[in-house]
């Protein structure tokens, strides 16, 4: 018992969700580029592009409207040739956006905080890959040492069969973590949403969906990660395409389509305003009989419930848990101790007598 109720005083990682969401929506054929900085970096440039060397085709991301979504759409365009990388590099392409050093301070992650992307993308019914990446997406440091490699990357990559690779690091060595056939998106708009704790004990979790039937497509929930290079002064997205020409015979020309791209802060609550809140958590009635409601907490602020007997054996609680009511009836005279557990932490533990 005593270990249970000495659980009590960890309760550091409860969470509010504070708004705080930057959203960037094609609006219209026109001004794509300025419209894309006035959301990511207002007064700056965002675009990485191969215009300087395609300057006959102009533009390289511009707005459609797309049926599907019923909707205008940001378009990126690769092609074959003559494009590359910013006229910098000429064994790769990149046609991307990105937050970086100029951008609004919620648009830069740094230690600590909990941050939360969403966003649409569609790869074409003939999409063809490189054996080496075509990346989708990716998390980078800036400043360090290893600000060169990205922490996490969404990749596709010519197999058999094609894939789409999620890929992760906190140093130099990016690995493979979860995989899943190129084919289940190609030709489908999907939408992503992508939750990261930015630290050296922290968590990434991502949800692929396609948006037509809801079907989940890649899923890497809640894997608890070094999530932060050493020496970085923050971390950022990138969404685009960014592609490898050294096997060019593998590649034509493609368009892939992305929107609604979001970025959201989720902050943290301060101890003071932590601790008022779980001081005013209860249950009612106690004692009781039946069941017992949880007053002053909602269902978002922990994710399970553990239950205790006072000999600390741990007492079975699913399916008795329901709209904030704990089914009690069948359980045996006596007093019971109940966690409140979140991020895998205690947050709350509350004493229960069954009559």
């Amino acid at each position: 018992i005593k270990k249970i109720l000495y659980s009590f005083i960890f309760y550091v990682s409860f969470v509010s969700q504070v708004n705080a969401q930057v959203t960037l929506s094609s609006n219209g054929p026109g001004n794509t580029y300025e419209d894309i900085n006035a959301v990511l970096a207002p007064g700056n440039n965002v675009i990485e592009v191969p215009d300087c060397v395609h300057t006959a085709f102009g533009r390289h991301i511009d707005e459609v409207f797309d049926n599907e979504l019923n909707t205008n759409v940001f378009r990126f365009i690769a092609h074959r040739t003559p494009d590359n990388d910013r006229c910098q590099n000429f064994d790769r392409q990149r046609i991307e956006i990105k937050t970086y050093s100029p951008s609004p301070d919620n648009l830069k992650a740094v230690i600590g905080e909990t941050v939360e992307y969403k966003w649409k993308f569609k790869l074409p019914s003939s999409f063809q890959v490189s054996p080496n990446f075509t990346h989708l997406h990716q998390i980078k440091s800036v400043g360090g040492p290893l600000a060169s490699i990205p922490m996490i990357t969404l990749t596709a990559r010519k197999g058999n069969p094609d894939r789409i690779e999620l890929r992760y690091t906190p140093t130099n060595d990016q690995n493979t973590i979860q995989t899943a056939d190129l084919s289940l998106f190609k030709g489908h708009w999907v939408e992503v949403n992508e939750t990261i704790t930015y630290g050296d004990n922290g968590s990434y979790s991502i949800v692929i969906k396609r948006i037509s039937n809801g079907a989940t497509l890649l899923n890497c929930n809640n894997v608890s990660l070094d999530m932060w290079q050493d020496g970085a002064d923050f971390a950022r997205p990138k969404w685009g395409i960014y592609r490898s020409l050294n096997t060019i015979s593998d590649l034509q020309d493609e368009e892939v389509l992305f929107n609604d791209f979001s970025i959201e802060e989720i902050q943290t609550l301060t101890n003071k305003e932590l601790k008022e809140k779980l001081d005013s958590v209860r249950i009612i009635p106690n004692p009781s009989k039946n069941s017992i409601t949880f007053k002053n907490i909602q269902k978002t602020d922990y994710d399970a419930i553990v239950l205790h007997n006072s000999l600390g054996a741990e007492v079975k609680v699913i399916k008795r848990l329901k709209n904030k009511k704990l089914d009690v009836s069948i359980l045996s005279r006596g007093l019971y101790y109940i966690k409140l557990v979140k991020d895998k932490r205690v947050i709350k533990v509350l004493k229960c007598l069954i009559e």
